[in-house]
């Protein structure tokens, strides 16, 4: 996946993600999956980008 493309509707900042544009914080991706780790989720915090993928250089 080339990551040189920002989606300029997805901003992003982690940059241990594969699909990070870093340079300009944006994702790379045309959409993104998100979803819920909680039964009733109520604040920002209780969601996941489920599309994240960590970059083979990280960690």
């Amino acid at each position: 996946m080339d990551n040189t493309f920002a989606n300029k509707s997805i901003h992003c900042t982690v940059s241990q993600c594969k699909h990070n544009n870093t340079s300009e914080n944006y994702c790379s991706l045309d959409s993104i999956k998100v979803g819920t780790h909680e039964p009733n989720p109520t604040v920002p915090k209780c969601t996941d980008c489920e599309s994240f993928v960590v970059k083979s250089s990280c960690c």
